[in-house]
């Protein structure tokens, strides 16, 4: 069977490619040795499931543990009906485990499941298991948030940290470590199951080690997946300008991570020439956002259903506010275990590249849909013969835009949309051919650059408000250093001036700005 880039499900180091989680998973065998009860949670598809199956594997290699691995997923509300039921389920799932492992011991539970009318009876079962099993029993539950929306979970919790109490003061016999792992912590799963406002923070896994294992795949681990990937299929790359370029995008997300692989691997690579041109990244990247599927779908969908969440995203985004990371305010924690935040230097960031185009793309989108661009961005306006991209047009028909259409409501508006606004003026111009990477700069001078690939050169613009003219001279200067990176000579420069200064808007400009002893040319453009 080929080998192939997983984005579905449990990977499978037969038959996916796979980054190197070793070192990994001998941090979580640490925390199983100290005995430890922990929960892993991470946002969706962040190889929680995944590194479960890889950690039991592990565990059934060594003859003093004796893993049991199950999953809440699929078991229905019903269940939750009552303690009786719940016990005797929990019994099943368990019994249906050990049949293939421990025959012995799953008829002992066959055995036990007529006999439990509650959690107290559970407990017993429990403590004779673990006695029968002469070994150190670890729990594994994935999904614990699937179908856990009742208070009779938390209830079964409570009663593994009682056990869990006991057993250390020598009263008890339990399981030597139990893992959860879901999208929410056990805190913030309490508030999702009390939605009647009553909010208890006594949580009935406070014994619960921390979990601060990095799950995400630093630059050094995507270089294992693409050795093997090398190694199985012959294919040629270069794989530290890969790796780099796909953390660069992704921080490390998994499913991303895997996902551009994928694309190139199945839809851009030759599959006769087997070699990863460095131009197939910014097409993956491309291609990407414009795929639907379940990790974007959950994004839009969270940051549509929470207000507060959406503004936050749009500050940060956007707005290029700076605000601190602090998880105890409840926005901030939402966005973290959605996996849409992330710290950074103590400030609150998106969490990776691709998530902030998305956010870009969807907001833009919206503005777009709501106001007469049509008129004015018809595309073949700025396409010279040579099939590039005319930027000083765009700019221009945008500030002729913003002169007919919102000379009026522009400083209202524009202070919190005028980004959005061009963003939405400019995609049907470049969709198709070109590519806009956005990425905002905060501090005092709020910059917002966009780097424009259209017909394989590179344009890259500068959008700002008017600050005052200390600010842009150092925006200029930063400007023209930001062209010298990518080898460039000339720039362009969108300034949102709300001044009530006469002649200044509509004004057009260029300025030669010198760096490293080089002349950049930036053309300004006043809206």
């Amino acid at each position: 069977m080929k080998k192939k880039f997983n984005v579905t499900g449990t990977c499978i180091p037969e038959k996916h490619y796979m980054v190197d989680i070793s070192e990994k998973l001998k941090d979580i065998m640490k925390l199983i040795e100290n005995e430890e009860y922990f929960i892993i949670n991470r946002p969706r598809q962040y190889g929680k499931t995944t590194t479960l199956f890889l950690l039991n594997k592990k565990l059934k290699k060594n003859q003093t543990y004796l893993p049991i691995k199950i999953s809440f997923e699929g078991i229905g509300d019903s269940v939750f009906e009552s303690e009786k039921n719940f016990s005797k389920t929990f019994l099943q799932i368990l019994e249906r485990n050990l049949l293939l492992n421990d025959k012995n011991l799953a008829t002992f539970l066959e055995e036990q499941e007529v006999k439990v009318q509650n959690l107290n009876d559970l407990s017993n079962v429990i403590t004779k298991l673990v006695v029968k099993a002469d070994k150190k029993v670890v729990l594994m539950i994935d999904e614990v948030d699937k179908s856990s929306n009742n208070q009779l979970f938390l209830s079964f919790l409570g009663m593994l940290r009682n056990k869990y109490l006991l057993r250390n003061e020598g009263e008890d016999v339990t399981f030597h470590s139990v893992i959860l792992a879901g999208v929410h912590d056990i805190k913030s799963l309490k508030i999702k199951i009390r939605s009647n406002g009553e909010h208890k923070y006594n949580s009935p896994w406070n014994i619960a080690s921390d979990f601060d294992i990095d799950m995400s795949f630093s630059k050094e681990e995507i270089g294992t997946m693409l050795d093997e990937y090398i190694k199985n299929k012959g294919v040629k790359l270069d794989k530290e300008y890969f790796s780099e370029k796909i953390y660069f995008y992704t921080s490390g997300y998994p499913f991303l991570v895997s996902k551009l692989c994928k694309i190139i691997d199945e839809k851009i690579m030759d599959i006769k020439q087997l070699k990863w041109d460095k131009e197939y990244m910014d097409r993956a990247v491309k291609e990407l956002l414009k795929d639907s599927n379940t990790n974007f779908d959950s994004l839009i969908k969270n940051m549509g259903n929470n207000v507060d969440l959406r503004e936050l995203i749009k500050k940060i985004t956007v707005d290029g506010s700076e605000i601190t990371y602090n998880k105890d305010n409840p926005t901030i924690n939402l966005g973290v275990i959605y996996g849409i935040f992330k710290d950074e230097q103590g400030k609150l960031k998106l969490h990776n590249r691709i998530y902030e185009q998305k956010i870009y793309d969807y907001m833009s989108s919206l503005i777009e849909t709501s106001t007469n661009l049509s008129f004015y961005n018809q595309r073949s306006e700025f396409i010279k013969k040579d099939g590039s991209l005319d930027i000083s047009k765009v700019l221009l028909k945008f500030q002729n835009f913003m002169k007919h259409e919102y000379s009026d409501k522009r400083e209202g508006f524009l202070e919190e949309d005028g980004r959005l606004l061009f963003l939405a003026f400019l995609s049907p111009i470049i969709n198709g051919t070109g590519f806009a990477f956005k990425e905002v700069k905060g501090g005092e001078e709020k910059r917002f650059d966009i780097v424009i690939t259209y017909n394989k050169k590179i344009h890259i613009l500068e959008l700002k408000i008017w600050r005052g003219d200390k600010y842009h001279e150092k925006g200029l200067v930063q400007l023209a250093e930001y062209l010298e990176q990518y080898g460039l000579g000339e720039g362009y420069l969108l300034i949102f001036d709300f001044r009530k200064v006469k002649g200044v808007v509509g004004k057009i400009e260029e300025v030669t700005v010198k760096v490293c002893e080089k002349e950049k040319k930036i053309v300004e453009v006043y809206c």
